[in-house]
């Protein structure tokens, strides 16, 4: 019985697996007909969208259509992305961005986000936001793990008044509307780890940008508790934080830091991640947006990555 069930389980992962091949091809046919997107999209990020919309075609399409027009629109995001850069490094010496080695038995993507450095004259929203999602597009082009949903794991310690006050609404706005709308990944749980009093603080900037779907995913912890265990088993989780993984999160950064480093041309290459309204083909100029804005956008694109 073990057998046949393992068996069953390894014929399902492949059939999966040559569904998403086949997916990927129609995809990358269906991208050479668009002009206005890039044309030298990593196949390991194409299957990420693929899965994100639930091997559905038509929805793979516009959700890599809204991606890349979304990134045209927030350049104090997605633009002059050089890890070399002042900025790029003073964010990594200030926050920690963890991606954790080991996967749940859910096969859920764990991270940890948190200051390292308390200091809010150093803190810049604009370039944290820029590292955090050089951070992800490396992983999403080039790690081969694929994980079916994704665990963010965000640390309050050394957040102060100060901080919060340096972060702005519009590109809260942008940040919110991109990572629900646009980003290839599904989210399964959200922990907020030691809450203060800042936290209310904290979602009334976020709420007016938050759906209500997401709103759900969210988990919080007080200062010194161990209920972040209730979800995810110590094994995972960094010493620092009462688990039991015999790996630093300084260690997990700088291995991030250099991966980014060391990929500079793939930041530096305008042609991966530029949108060209000008080319947009007349019958899609609804898909995309059409060169309109839209972060002031109502409703949903989709239900895609959340459930």
């Amino acid at each position: 019985m073990t057998t046949l069930t393992h068996f069953g389980e390894n014929s399902d992962m492949k059939q999966k697996s040559e569904d998403i091949e086949q997916l990927l091809q129609l995809i990358k046919a269906w991208l050479m007909k668009q002009p206005h997107l890039p044309q030298n999209i990593e196949d390991q990020l194409l299957r990420r969208f693929i899965i994100s919309a639930f091997h559905s075609v038509e929805k793979t399409k516009a959700l890599i259509d809204l991606n890349y027009t979304l990134r045209s629109q927030a350049p104090e995001i997605f633009d002059n992305r050089d890890p070399d850069l002042h900025e790029i490094q003073n964010v990594f010496n200030l926050v920690d961005f963890c991606p954790l080695p080991k996967l749940t038995e859910k096969k859920h993507k764990l991270f940890i986000y948190r200051l390292a450095d308390s200091d809010p004259d150093r803190f810049a929203y604009a370039d944290v936001l820029k590292a955090f999602f050089m951070v992800a597009d490396y992983r999403m082009s080039f790690d081969r793990e694929m994980s079916d949903g994704e665990v963010p794991i965000f640390d309050m310690n050394n957040t102060t008044l100060r901080h919060i006050t340096k972060v702005t609404l519009p590109l809260v706005k942008k940040y919110m509307v991109y990572t629900q709308e646009a980003h290839p990944v599904r989210l399964r749980q959200i922990h907020v780890l030691n809450t203060t009093p800042l936290l209310d603080k904290c979602m009334a900037i976020v709420r007016p940008f938050l759906k209500s779907e997401v709103a759900k995913l969210l988990i919080f912890h007080a200062p010194n508790s161990s209920t972040l265990f209730d979800y995810i088993s110590p094994e995972l989780i960094p010493k620092e934080y009462g688990g039991t993984l015999n790996v630093t999160m300084e260690s997990i950064k700088e291995e991030w830091r250099l991966k980014v480093q060391r990929h500079r041309s793939f930041y530096l290459d305008d042609t991966r991640w530029r949108l060209d309204e000008n080319r947009r083909p007349s019958e899609n100029c609804n898909a995309g947006g059409g060169g309109g804005n839209l972060f002031g956008m109502q409703g949903s694109f989709r239900s895609l990555s959340i459930d």
